[in-house]
């Protein structure tokens, strides 16, 4: 514990915490307590399990976190009582609110909510001294996080991921909130490059890079063992329009008519299930396919160690930590060329990057590999080099925590 992380009081705001899908919040905000940083959690929703599905961490962080919706309505009362106790907040925040979708009457009324909302989390701020809000994503609860910031005296960072927040920059009001918040942290170059056509020059001193991370020594490698298994072609990930696994299940198709032999493992839940096992239906490939649905990280790191490699057919992505979990198993990876996967994944060196939506392209990826097992222990070993050096979760939560100490190591937090 240094000195200056003594110093560094902060809250942590977060959509939804703990999530499935967003473990590397958990393990970030952990590893900066340990390292000495004081932080409080606070949610805008409840976690998106039931606390016999969590892991003991996500228990303990679960207990813990300040969860905004959970109190409701007398929340939203106690949130007035408070603002009405500090009029000019008040005001200030009830004006920004109002005018956040300008003459969009849909969009004035969800100001109003997440002024509420800023109103619960002023009141559960200030008897904890807290002073600096950090956040996760430039989305939903960054907007209230940009009215909390014309209400009362206090620093604010934004770890921004993409691409969501890229598609509706006035609806997600990100000039705004590059020109609020004190400090960016970007988790890809790609990323900081969007902040950088958005915002003057002058700004771009407030942009930090900092990637995400694995904890690498979770993920061991295990040399496979002989196995009468097929093949096994591996994806995790939410079942949505956005991570393109339709694709995926047509390219196991093109293998399954060129003769090949081979499993696909798909792991996660999300909005395209149905329509996801009705694809294999009418494919013809249902009895290739295993839907497991949600799955803990136990869970997770058996596939892992289960499969011959690791496929991601994105659309679009910030950059995958599941990317980085594969990698760090030693599972060599086939994903697409986009937005700040190529930061993480060199053509050919760490793994096999596509075209996005090709999917003879990716048949002739999958080909390559399923045929040269040499091929696939090389990339696999790169793969977990490459996320040692660059995207080792200890390294760069450190880092992280070195943008915070230098950001605010010297202020009362």
């Amino acid at each position: 514990m240094t000195s200056a992380a003594k110093t560094v009081r902060m809250a942590y705001l977060i959509s939804r915490y703990p999530a499935v899908s967003h473990t590397f919040i958990l393990r970030e905000i952990r590893q900066l307590r340990e390292a000495g940083f004081d932080i409080r959690s606070a949610s805008v929703n409840s976690p998106d399990r039931a606390l016999a599905d969590m892991t003991p961490d996500e228990v303990e962080e679960a207990g813990s976190t300040y969860y905004l919706k959970r109190h409701g309505l007398p929340g939203a009362l106690l949130g007035h009582l408070w603002g009405w106790r500090h009029p000019l907040a008040y005001w200030r925040g009830l004006k920004a609110g109002l005018g956040f979708g300008g003459w969009d009457l849909k969009r004035s009324l969800f100001g109003l909510f997440y002024f509420t909302e800023a109103l619960m989390l002023a009141r559960w701020m200030e008897p904890q001294g807290l002073r600096h809000l950090h956040v996760h994503f430039a989305s939903a609860a960054a907007n209230i996080a940009l009215i909390l910031k014309q209400m009362v005296p206090m620093t604010l960072s934004i770890t921004v991921h993409g691409p969501d927040e890229f598609y509706d920059v006035p609806g997600q009001r990100l000039p705004d909130k590059i020109e609020a918040a004190d400090f960016l942290v970007c988790i890809s170059r790609f990323a900081r490059s969007q902040l950088m056509k958005l915002s003057p020059a002058s700004a771009w001193g407030k942009l930090e890079l900092c990637p995400l991370g694995v904890d690498v020594a979770n993920y061991n490698p295990q040399s496979p063992a002989a196995s009468e298994r097929p093949f096994t072609v591996l994806c995790v990930g939410r079942l949505t329009p956005a991570k393109g696994q339709h694709v995926l299940l047509e390219a196991c198709a093109r293998l399954r008519d060129c003769g090949q032999t081979l499993r696909l493992v798909i792991v996660g839940t999300g909005p395209d299930e149905v329509s996801l096992h009705a694809s294999a239906k009418t494919l013809g490939i249902q009895d290739m396919v295993t839907f497991t649905g949600a799955q803990n990280q136990e869970q997770v790191r058996a596939w892992y160690r289960d499969c011959d490699v690791f496929v991601l057919p994105s659309f679009a992505e910030g950059v995958p930590v599941v990317l980085m979990e594969a990698m760090a198993s030693g599972v060599p990876c086939v994903t697409t060329r986009i937005t700040g996967i190529p930061e993480l994944i060199r053509d050919g060196t760490d793994g096999l990057l596509v075209t996005p939506s090709d999917v003879q392209e990716l048949v002739d990826r999958l080909l390559t590999l399923q045929g040269d097992p040499d091929l696939r222990r090389e990339l696999g070993e790169a793969g977990r080099r490459r996320v040692t050096q660059a995207y080792n979760l200890p390294l760069n939560v450190a880092r992280l925590g070195d943008i915070f100490t230098a950001r605010l190591g010297r202020k009362t937090c």
